[in-house]
C-alpha cells in the first residue's frame, strides 16, 4: 500500500543505461543510453508533487517540472513536450548538459535522503522520443512581415529564434561558423551532447521559419550597419571566447594549450574538417588547470585522444569546485586524477617544450562574499611532470568589434550592458540592439544563455509591436 501511494519508495532513482568505462573512452559517443520500457515513467512517478516546486525555482528557466513530470508518468509523451518547450525552447540539450546536481535535482524535496528525481534524464528522453514519433513545436501565430537579425547561433540566439517564429515574425541568424550551436556543437564534446541532437533542433527550427545564413561574420562579410537597417530589431549572443590570462611563466611554450581552442579543434575533426591541427596527446602526460565544467570537458576529451595519463589541479577543494558533480565522478571514473589545493605557479620548460607544472598546496579562508579563497603555504611547492597543459581559468565576453561604432556600451569587462534604467529587460544602449548570454554575463551555463535568449525575445516583440508567445514560467 505505501508503495502505491509513495512510488519513491518502490522506485529507486536510476539513470539511463551507463556505457562501461573501458568501451566509452574509445569513441566519442554520448555514454548514457535510453530508458528502457517504462523506466521514464516509473522514474517520473518518483516525483511527490510537493506543492512548493522546488525544482521549477531551482531552474533558471522555472520550467513547470511536477506537471510535466506527471504527463511522462501518464505516457503522455507529446504533451509532456509540449509543456516543456512552454518555458525552454531546448529542452533536449538542457536536458543532457545542465548541472542538475546544482540546480533542479539538487533542489528536489527527495535530494535529502531519497534522492532526487532524475529531471534532467526524464527531460532530455522526453524529448528525444516526442521528435521521434514526429512532434514538433506548435507555430500559429500569423506571419507579422517583421524581420529579426539574430548575431550568434549559440543556445542566446536559437533561443530568441524559437520565440520570435512562433510569434510570426521571421527570424535570421547569422554565425561565423559552419553548423549552429556556437559552443554546443564546438566546445561541448559528442560524449556529451551528440551533434546529431543539435542537428535535428536546426531542422526543427528551419521548419519553424528560422533561416540560418552560416559561415558568415557580421562586420566582415556583411555589416552591422546592413543589419541595422534591414532589421526591425537585432540580437546579439556572441558568447565569451576570451581566455583569462592567468600570465603564469613558461605558458607560451610549446605544449601549452588554452582550453577552448583545443575542444573546438577536436570538434571540428570529429565534424569531419581534415584541415585542423589537433595536439598529439598519445602517450603523454596531460596536465588541466581549472575546475569548471569546460576543465572536465579537457580531462575526458585528452583520455580519449590517449593520453598516459590525465591530471587535474585546482586551487580550491573539490567540495568548492565550479564544476558539476557528475562531471568530475564522470572523469574520475574515467581515470582521471585529481589534485585539489594546488596553485598553479610557472610552467617548466626545456628546449622542446613542456616538461611540468610548478604548484604550492593552498588552504582556503573564509571571503567577505562567502567563497573560500585559496592561500597559498609557504614552502609547499612540488613539480608535476607533464608532456602537454591546457589552461581553463575562465573566459571572458568577446563583444564585435563595431559594438563600439554604433554606441553599444561595455562595461570594464567587455560584458555588454542590457536593461538599464529606461530600457526594456536585454535591451542594450542602441534602442534596436539586444544582447543576451554570455555576451552579457561572461561565461556562465547554457541554461541562463537560453533564459535571456526567451526573455529578449519578450523585449524585441514588445519594441516592435508584437503579440509574442508568452511562457507560463
Amino acid at each position: 500500500m505505501a508503495d502505491k501511494q509513495f512510488p519513491f519508495l518502490k522506485f529507486h532513482r536510476a539513470l539511463p543505461r551507463e556505457v562501461p568505462v573501458q568501451i566509452r573512452v574509445l569513441d566519442y559517443r554520448e555514454i548514457y543510453g535510453e530508458f528502457a520500457d517504462n523506466d521514464a515513467g516509473d522514474q517520473a512517478a518518483r516525483c511527490i508533487d510537493c506543492g512548493n516546486p522546488y525544482c521549477s525555482w531551482g531552474c533558471p528557466l522555472h520550467n513547470r517540472i511536477p506537471q510535466w513530470l506527471k504527463l511522462v508518468r501518464d505516457g503522455r509523451i507529446e504533451d509532456a513536450a509540449a509543456l516543456m518547450h512552454e518555458t525552454n525552447p531546448l529542452p533536449e540539450i538542457c536536458g543532457r548538459i545542465c548541472p542538475q546536481d546544482r540546480l533542479c535535482e539538487g533542489d528536489c524535496t527527495l535530494e535529502t535522503g531519497f534522492e532526487a528525481v532524475t529531471i534532467g534524464a526524464i527531460e532530455r528522453w522526453a524529448t528525444d522520443e516526442a521528435l521521434r514519433r514526429g512532434w514538433r513545436p506548435p507555430v500559429s501565430a500569423e506571419k507579422t512581415g517583421k524581420r529579426v537579425a539574430i548575431v550568434g547561433a549559440g543556445p542566446a540566439g536559437l533561443s530568441v529564434a524559437d520565440r520570435l517564429a512562433r510569434a510570426g515574425v521571421f527570424p535570421e541568424v547569422f554565425d561565423r561558423y559552419t553548423e549552429i550551436g556556437g559552443l554546443l556543437t564546438y566546445g561541448i564534446p559528442p560524449f556529451k551532447l551528440d551533434k546529431s541532437i543539435v542537428r535535428t533542433r536546426r531542422d526543427v527550427l528551419e521548419e519553424m521559419g528560422v533561416r540560418f545564413t552560416l559561415n558568415t561574420e557580421i562586420g566582415r562579410d556583411v555589416a552591422f550597419s546592413t543589419l541595422l537597417q534591414d532589421y526591425d530589431a537585432v540580437f546579439v549572443g556572441t558568447g565569451a571566447y576570451r581566455a583569462v590570462d592567468a600570465k603564469l611563466p613558461g605558458q607560451e611554450s610549446a605544449g601549452v594549450h588554452s582550453a577552448l581552442p583545443f575542444l573546438i579543434a577536436n570538434a571540428k575533426r570529429i565534424l569531419g574538417d581534415a584541415s585542423v591541427a589537433v595536439p598529439n596527446l598519445i602517450g603523454k602526460r596531460v596536465v588541466v588547470l581549472g575546475g569548471g565544467d569546460t576543465a572536465m570537458d579537457c580531462v575526458r576529451t585528452a583520455v580519449r585522444m590517449d593520453a598516459e595519463r590525465v591530471v587535474c589541479v585546482y586551487r580550491r577543494d573539490e567540495q568548492n569546485m565550479p564544476g558539476s558533480r557528475r562531471e568530475v565522478k564522470n572523469a574520475r571514473d574515467e581515470g582521471v586524477d585529481f589534485l585539489f589545493n594546488r596553485q598553479p605557479l610557472a610552467i617548466l620548460r626545456d628546449e622542446n617544450g613542456v616538461t611540468g607544472v610548478r604548484v604550492a598546496q593552498t588552504r582556503l579562508v573564509a571571503m567577505r562574499n562567502g567563497r573560500a579563497h585559496p592561500e597559498i603555504l609557504a614552502g609547499s611547492e612540488e613539480d608535476i611532470a607533464a608532456d602537454a597543459v591546457i589552461t581553463s581559468f575562465g573566459f571572458l565576453a568577446s563583444p564585435p568589434h563595431w559594438c563600439d561604432e554604433f554606441g553599444i556600451e561595455r562595461d570594464a569587462t567587455s560584458k555588454l550592458i542590457v536593461g538599464a534604467a529606461g530600457r526594456l529587460p536585454l535591451q542594450t544602449s542602441h534602442p534596436k540592439v539586444f544582447a543576451g548570454g554570455d555576451a552579457v554575463r561572461g561565461a556562465d551555463l547554457v541554461v541562463r544563455a537560453v533564459y535571456d535568449g526567451r526573455e529578449a525575445a519578450k523585449s524585441i516583440l514588445q519594441m516592435i509591436g508584437v503579440a509574442g508567445v508568452v511562457s507560463t514560467a
